[in-house]
């Protein structure tokens, strides 16, 4: 299985991991199951994500599109956010390897998870907004 340089890149040197202790909103995707657990954390000021981290349980592919996915995000209006696809996630990394294609969804999910956590503490139905979380076909 061949990885792009951005791909290894990522994983060997992983942007953003940890956890925001006063996150504004917190999304967990993925399962025991399939092997990939994401977590992640976001700040919003202003309708922008200020801040995002990330905890990835599972491949290097994982960690990669993780990573990637909150470098996309950081500093970025909500409404910018929120079309963020695991294609453009996919396309940042150079490309993935068939096979992993779902780490990129489980990445988009993570976020729009978080988000729609974010909305809800601050009494906004995320349903229009985010819509619903699939789990990737992996998972199942």
């Amino acid at each position: 299985m061949l990885y792009s340089e951005k791909v290894l890149d990522h994983f060997s040197n992983p942007r953003n991991v940890g956890e925001i202790e006063d996150a504004d909103g917190i999304g967990e995707v993925g399962n025991a199951k399939c092997g990939d657990i994401m977590k992640m954390y976001i700040k919003v000021k202003d309708d922008v994500i200020t801040d995002v981290k990330f905890k990835t349980f599972g491949c290097g592919a994982a960690v990669a599109t993780s990573s990637m996915a909150t470098e996309l995000i950081k500093g970025q209006p909500i409404s910018e956010v929120l079309k963020l696809t695991n294609k453009a996630v996919v396309e940042a990394l150079d490309g993935l390897p068939a096979v992993k294609l779902h780490c990129s969804v489980l990445a988009e999910q993570a976020i729009k998870s978080a988000l729609s956590d974010y909305y809800t503490r601050q009494g906004i139905d995320p349903k229009p907004i985010v819509g619903e979380i699939e789990e990737c076909e992996a998972c199942h």
